[in-house]
């Protein structure tokens, strides 16, 4: 063997390891998201034919007069005063804490969507009555939002980011390793073209 051919087999050793490492630790990191992301796609691809039964909820309670007091000279989209959010979440159980309200001279009406479901909050600005409402569409709905990203808050929103960037990393270091083991499997690349061609050519001829 040669001077030259041993630093190159070195190199192509660290090389093929450090692709086998990052491909399986960003495979351990996807792995059970990539499973949720792909079961939520089926169920998402099938909503027309998956039948689900709302349940909604209604609850009220009433200000202290002393908060009723806090809703006035308010407008715009401002949210509730935190003393009046903590009472608000001790009548009906919702926490309104910092989200938007829409003000008008009869009531302050406060939106609480969330994965699967829905909730608003409406205060009458002049006897401080809190009526509530909340929907409950079941889990595969909630599963679904969540593929999404619907409703689901900050850090939600990160955490799919994170979750992405695994999955091109997983995706990238595989493609790379079927280029190294591609010479020993000659059906590699035939079935990684045929991979972007079948999609490709249901887009242009099939989908209008």
């Amino acid at each position: 063997m040669t001077t030259t051919a041993k630093p190159k087999r070195k190199w192509r050793s660290w090389y093929l390891k450090q692709l086998h490492t990052w491909h399986w630790v960003s495979a351990a990191i996807s792995l059970v998201a990539m499973l949720l992301f792909s079961v939520t796609g089926i169920t998402l691809n099938h909503a027309a034919t998956i039948s689900a039964k709302p349940e909604t909820i209604e609850r009220s309670g009433t200000l202290p007069a002393p908060l009723v007091a806090q809703l006035a000279g308010r407008s715009g989209d401002a949210p509730l005063p935190d003393t009046v959010a903590d009472a608000v979440q001790a009548a009906v159980q919702l926490d309104a804490h910092g989200k938007p309200g829409e003000w008008s001279d009869g009531e302050v009406y406060v939106a609480l969507p969330r994965p699967g479901g829905d909730g608003w909050v409406s205060i009458d600005r002049t006897s401080g009555t809190i009526t509530a409402e909340v929907t409950d569409r079941g889990w595969i709905s909630y599963l679904n939002d969540l593929h999404k990203g619907r409703n689901a808050g900050t850090a939600w929103f990160w955490f799919i980011d994170i979750f992405a960037a695994a999955c091109v990393l997983f995706t990238l270091t595989g493609l790379l390793l079927l280029q190294l083991h591609a010479r020993h499997r000659p059906s590699t690349w035939p079935i990684v073209v045929a991979g972007l061609v079948l999609p490709a050519l249901i887009a242009i001829f099939l989908i209008h």
